[in-house]
């Protein structure tokens, strides 16, 4: 399936217009079924579409064992991802229970009612990390991120070591690259504690949880986190790290897993 597309564009430049070819990204519509059920239409770009598939419903919640799926089967003309999980108790429970909506949350009673749906703990880790790895790592994301040197219409998502990425997506959505990363560890059972997660959109309080939600310690941004990201990181003592670019990067809470020489 084809990620990019040639159109024909009128580009302007020092008063003059000429027409000449561009390349755009792909924005697929995928619509995730579960046990025959339409649950949701996601935007996204068509690569890695199971583990969106399944990381999607991993961060909902919805599949907390990969012992729960009996199988995924994918239709990638229409466009859509068949789910059937064995047991259906949970599926049932999030379509009668709340949602949280996260973009444009602000301060007080929704910062807590955010704190309280994510059903997690304090994170607690020992892992310390170079600030140069953490910067080392955030260029390598970078110079992976081949679709958006093409496009300019995608995000970048990469599960880190502290020496290497050890997988890598990219979408125009930096929540589904994300979801992607979640669903691909989720399936090939690799652990998440000790791992760093980095970005390069915008941490919104959607990313900050559905990270908090695997573990995941560290969370670096080549861009900026929002007020209530930063929160969510203080109360769930996560690493929060923003602008991580060339020799520079702001620590927004979780200094002391950052060695500074």
């Amino acid at each position: 399936m084809d990620y990019i597309k040639t159109v024909t564009i009128q580009k302007v430049n020092n008063q003059a217009m000429e027409s000449m070819e561009d390349t755009v990204v792909v924005e697929y519509p995928f619509t995730i079924f579960i046990n025959g059920e339409e649950f949701i239409t996601l935007l996204c770009s068509p690569s890695g579409l199971e583990y969106l598939a399944v990381g999607f419903l991993v961060s909902e919640g919805i599949i907390k064992s990969k012992k729960n799926i009996e199988k995924v089967v994918l239709d990638e003309e229409k466009g859509h991802a068949y789910i059937d999980l064995i047991s259906k108790t949970d599926f049932a429970e999030k379509l009668s229970g709340k949602r949280t909506v996260t973009t444009g949350c602000g301060k007080g009673t929704i910062f807590y009612n955010v704190l309280d749906s994510l059903g997690t703990h304090s994170i607690k880790s020992d892992m310390k990390v170079k600030a140069e790895s953490i910067l080392n790592l955030s260029s390598l994301l970078n110079q992976n991120s081949q679709l958006f040197k093409e496009t300019g219409g995608v995000h970048s998502c990469a599960l880190c070591s502290e020496d290497e990425i050890v997988m890598f997506h990219e979408d125009v959505g930096r929540h589904n690259a994300l979801d992607k990363i979640v669903g691909e560890a989720f399936l090939k059972e690799i652990s998440l504690e000790d791992k760093i997660l980095i970005t390069s959109g915008r941490i919104s309080s959607e990313m900050i949880i559905k990270t908090a939600k695997r573990k995941i310690p560290i969370l670096v941004s080549r861009s900026a986190p929002t007020d209530l990201s930063v929160g969510i990181a203080k109360e769930l003592d996560l690493t929060l790290i923003g602008f991580a670019r060339a020799k520079r990067m702001n620590i927004y809470h979780g200094e002391d897993r950052i060695l500074i020489p």
